[in-house]
């Protein structure tokens, strides 16, 4: 097509049926078989290479068009069923006394077999292929990404003797930056440049990521239409997505003629199953490339796409890594005191390092922090109330501030870019970090709007690539995934502290209840329980006094008696008080217990003062566990203690101790046949110096249930009792099951 050719139109570009092109690129020709290798379409240049028309080949045997011994040498690779989609190689043979290189790919209901002339220079196997061998050592040498690309475009431009050889990433606008590229004398540099993403529509892109390789030979090539030019078989438009003679758009060939590009190859750099960029080859006179020299460059193209894949990776991981370690500093500062936003102040360098911020703020309410260069406070706190009522996402950000809330304009300068974080389910408080504007000049390889009209409107091809540079003012440094992400995971540590801090007020709140109510108990201790016994120490004394004017020895010897009982019974009170408190004071120290030899090491403690009336002991199998040995053997001998106290009227005592597992705790009972009480009084069981029988009908003072509840919750279980009056009494406890 003639450079002064007339403007096509491109205002339906995004909609050209490039998949569907209906012709071939003319270097080669195509026939479409059905399953009995009978040809159903061909290009229209068939006569050119067979001598055959196009009208005459159609319904023919394959043979009948290339000859028998072209089509015995193709039949077996035909029928053996392993087609793709993806164009394979699948022999060379002479047509008319000139070798064809033959590719095949099953494709919509066809067999595709596309001939293209072999030889040439550079397609030789046993000279490509050793190439690939000396690529993998060259790019295992490269530390960065840039440095990939120049060697991968240095050496692809060797191969295959193009005279431009451009790597360009598309960035997340869909614009192509060039990252490395090699080049012969006489071609223009585009390194560092950029191409506006409206060079490669939508589609085009699509395509690039099913078809890996596609190589145009001479931009001024007349396509070969296809003969029929619907499909034979669905009566649509024939789909040549991967067949290797497609033609393409005439608006790219246009393209490449503005370019001063007649011959050009696109190799698909695919990264994590995304388009990341391409490989892209000019030559300013057609040129051909062998499929083997083709199949080279797209392993090529593989071999760099992984390496820019654990690059990137790599990368990304040392960048999350240095930002996590920041964040571990500054969740340790923040667990150091009790006033949580003094603590924020308290590691605000931190939290400016951890997103590579110019300024942050803390809005609490009313209540405002900052640090490093930050917007005024009144602009703070306008901005925290636009978040409040338009933004609903946890974590917010934006590299261009003023476009999406106007009054940022005022302050480009400091907060171009904003990372903002709610720190709190319920009130407006937030957690903001700003970045400073940071100018950008782009170097664009010729304007991104360069696209004159035509004269009925209608759009053409840029013909201008001259350097064209744009600045741009009013954005920041945009912020990467990995920080975004990472916001969102310090936001949940946030929380989780500040939900700590609830709880643990919670708890306090809980045990300062309990212990005042243990604190009234020892209150009515010291002003009841205490108090009568030294009463009676004090009564007995007096009326020892008055007797030692009579000579009654046997009465001074029963006042003797009483109050020697008397100053047990209190030493037993102090004594039992003293171990109560020490109880919430000692460290646990849990380790695997057998709880039946607990149970029997106990019973052995308790031979020495067991009554006289007979006792029968029924220990059922019971389970290990991990809890402090030292404190529940106490439980365990208080409860055993209690049981023994309230058998003594029977004979026999049966006291029965058994465990029963449920999901996520084990159970212990000690049972017994004793007198039991009452359950409308169950609730006073486990108090400090609660009883519920008499101390003249049993001794105690009342504090070894209130020992049982805290060992038993100090392990974080629980406690209970029931009972029927008269019928005996169960006192169960559940401890949690430990890994």
């Amino acid at each position: 097509m003639p450079q002064d050719s007339p403007a096509i139109d491109l205002t339906s570009c995004d909609r050209e049926p490039i998949r569907t092109p209906g012709a071939v690129q003319p270097h080669g020709f195509l026939l479409a078989l059905d399953e009995q290798l009978t040809v159903r379409q061909v290009s229209a240049n068939l006569t050119q290479f067979t001598g055959m028309a196009p009208a005459q080949a159609l319904g023919r045997s394959l043979s009948d068009v290339i000859g028998a011994d072209g089509a015995a040498q193709l039949a077996p690779h035909l029928t053996a069923g392993g087609l793709r989609e993806q164009p394979a190689y699948l022999t060379t043979l002479a047509q008319d006394g000139a070798p064809f290189d033959v590719l095949a790919h099953a494709w919509d209901g066809l067999l595709l077999l596309e001939f293209e002339p072999a030889g040439g220079p550079g397609s030789d196997l046993q000279q490509l292929y050793p190439l690939v061998g000396d690529f993998l050592n060259k790019i295992s040498e490269a530390d960065s990404i840039p440095e990939l690309s120049r060697v991968a475009a240095e050496d692809i431009r060797a191969l295959t003797g193009f005279g431009r050889v451009m790597v360009y990433a598309f960035d997340e606008d869909g614009h192509g930056n060039v990252l490395a590229e090699s080049l012969a004398d006489g071609y223009d540099s585009y390194l560092g440049q950029r191409f506006p993403a409206s060079d490669i529509p939508r589609q085009a892109r699509a395509l690039y990521l099913a078809s890996r390789v596609r190589l145009i030979s001479d931009a001024h090539y007349t396509p070969a239409p296809l003969v029929p030019p619907q499909h034979p078989l669905s009566g649509q438009p024939s789909d040549l997505s991967f067949a290797a003679l497609r033609s393409v758009s005439p608006v790219h060939l246009q393209y490449m003629r503005n370019m001063g590009t007649l011959a050009s190859m696109s190799v698909s750099l695919v990264v994590k199953g995304k388009l990341w960029g391409l490989i892209s080859c000019h030559h300013a006179q057609p040129r051909r490339l062998s499929f083997h020299q083709r199949t080279v460059c797209e392993q090529l193209g593989q071999i760099l796409a992984l390496h820019i894949k654990n690059r990137s990776d790599a990368d990304e991981l040392q960048f999350r890594l240095e930002v996590r370690r920041a964040m571990v500093r500054i969740l340790g500062g923040l667990t150091q005191g009790a006033d949580f936003i003094e603590n924020l102040r308290s590691v605000l360098p931190e939290l400016l390092h951890f997103a590579r911020a110019g300024g942050v703020a803390i809005v609490i309410g009313e209540r405002l922090i900052t640090y490093g260069d930050t917007p005024s406070e009144a602009q703070i706190q306008a901005l925290a109330a636009w978040l409040n009522g338009e933004v609903h996402d946890d974590v917010f950000h934006s590299a261009h501030l003023a476009a999406q809330y106007a009054a940022a304009a005022d302050y480009t300068a400091c907060a171009s870019g904003l990372l903002a974080m709610q720190i709190s389910r319920i009130h407006p408080h937030y957690l903001l970090w700003f970045r400073p504007e940071h100018v950008v000049q782009i170097d664009w390889a010729g304007r991104p709007d360069d696209k004159p009209a035509g004269p009925f409107g209608q759009l053409s091809p840029r013909s201008s690539f001259q350097l064209w540079r744009e600045t741009i003012h009013g954005t920041s440094e945009p912020w990467r995934d990995g920080e975004v992400e990472l916001a969102l995971e310090f936001r949940t540590a946030l929380l989780g502290i500040a939900l700590e801090r609830a709880e643990q007020m919670a708890d306090l709140a809980e045990e300062l209840g309990r212990a005042n109510k243990e604190l009234e108990a020892f209150s009515y201790s010291v002003s009841h329980d205490l108090r009568a016994p030294l009463r009676h120490i004090v009564g007995f004394a007096d009326l020892l006094l008055e007797a030692a004017a009579s000579d009654n020895p046997e009465r001074r010897q029963r006042f003797l008696v009483n109050i020697k009982d008397a100053a047990r019974l209190a030493g037993k009170l102090v004594d039992d008080l003293l171990n109560f408190s020490q109880m919430g004071r000692a460290a646990l120290r849990p380790v695997p217990v057998r709880m039946e030899q607990l149970v029997r090491s106990c019973i052995d403690k308790l031979a020495p003062d067991l009554p006289s009336h007979r006792i029968e002991w029924v220990i059922e199998p019971l389970p290990e566990i991990i809890a402090d040995p030292t404190f529940l053997q106490l439980a365990l001998y208080n409860l055993l203690s209690n049981a023994v106290k309230f058998t003594s009227t029977r004979d026999p005592a049966v006291i029965r101790i058994s465990s029963v597992q449920l999901p996520g705790e084990t159970v212990f009972h000690v049972a017994d046949n004793g007198v039991g009480f009452n359950m409308d009084y169950a609730h006073k069981l486990f108090g400090v110096f609660q009883r519920l029988h008499r101390m003249e009908d049993f001794q105690g003072t009342g504090i070894g249930l209130a020992n049982v509840r805290r060992i038993i919750e100090r392990h974080g279980g629980r406690v209970w009792a029931h009972s029927v009056p008269g019928e005996g009494a169960t006192f169960s406890f559940a401890i949690p099951v430990t890994d």
